[in-house]
C-alpha cells in the first residue's frame, strides 16, 4: 500500500470513528511523525480527506476535522434516500433472488446477535454492510455504487453519534429484512417503499439521539 494510501485509510478511519473530533487541526509534522509518513504522502492523504468533506481547510490554522451538525444530516439523508431507493429498485430488477433470499433468512435471525454489546453490534453491522455490497453487485453501475460509497463514508460518523441500542438496531434487522425480501421477491416499487421506511426510521432514531460534540481550543 502506497504511504498516501495508509495516511488516508488512517485519518479517515479515526475521523470516522471519532478519535479525532469535530475541530481537530491535522499539523502536517504531528500527524507525519504518528502515521509515520513523510510529508508529501500526507498532504495527498488530506487532500482527499478534504475533498471528501471530511476536512477543511480554516485559513491559517491549516486542515480542521469537519463537524456534523443537524443539518448536515439532513442533507445526508436528503442523497441517502435519492440513492439508495433508486439502488433498491434496480437491485429488485436485476439481482440473483437466491443471494437476498439468504440475506432475508439472517437478518430475520439478526436479533440473536444483538445483545447491546460491541461485538453483537459489530456483527450486526457487518451483516447490514453484506446486504449494502450485494445490493451494489445487483445493481452494477459504477457511477451510482461510487456516489454511495462517498456518501457511506459520511454515514459511517453519523452512526457513530447515535445511541444505538439493542431495541434500534433489532427493529432495523426487521426492516434491512424486509428490503431483502422485497428485492428477492422482484418488485421494485415494494423495495423503495421498504428503503424509504427504514431511513425515516434512521432518520428519526439519530436526530432524536444526536448530541452535538463540544469542540475545544476554537478560538
Amino acid at each position: 500500500m502506497r504511504a498516501s494510501d495508509r495516511a488516508y485509510a488512517a485519518l479517515r478511519d479515526d475521523i470516522t470513528e471519532w478519535r479525532l473530533l469535530p475541530g481537530t487541526v491535522l499539523g502536517e509534522v504531528e500527524q507525519s511523525e504518528r502515521l509515520g509518513v513523510s510529508r508529501t504522502p500526507l498532504r495527498e492523504a488530506l487532500g482527499r480527506l478534504t475533498a471528501e468533506g471530511l476536512t477543511t481547510t480554516a485559513g491559517g490554522r491549516g486542515v480542521v476535522v469537519t463537524d456534523v451538525s443537524l443539518d448536515d444530516i439532513d442533507e445526508l439523508f436528503e442523497l441517502r434516500e435519492t440513492l439508495e431507493c433508486k439502488a433498491a429498485a434496480l437491485a429488485a430488477e436485476r439481482g440473483d433472488a437466491a443471494v437476498f433470499l439468504q440475506l432475508q433468512k439472517e437478518l430475520l435471525e439478526a436479533p440473536a446477535l444483538i445483545d447491546g454489546s460491541d461485538p453483537g453490534r459489530h456483527a450486526y453491522y457487518g451483516l447490514a454492510g453484506r446486504l449494502d455490497a450485494a445490493i451494489d453487485d445487483a445493481v452494477a453501475n459504477a457511477y451510482l455504487i461510487q456516489a454511495m460509497r462517498a456518501l457511506r463514508v459520511h454515514l459511517v460518523r453519523v452512526r457513530r453519534l447515535a445511541a444505538d441500542d439493542a431495541e434500534r438496531l433489532t427493529a432495523a434487522a426487521a426492516e434491512h429484512a424486509a428490503i431483502a425480501e422485497a428485492i428477492a421477491s422482484r418488485n421494485p416499487r415494494l423495495a423503495e417503499a421498504a428503503t424509504t421506511l427504514h431511513l425515516h426510521r434512521s432518520l428519526t432514531h439519530v436526530k432524536n439521539t444526536h448530541k452535538p460534540h463540544h469542540r475545544e481550543n476554537h478560538g
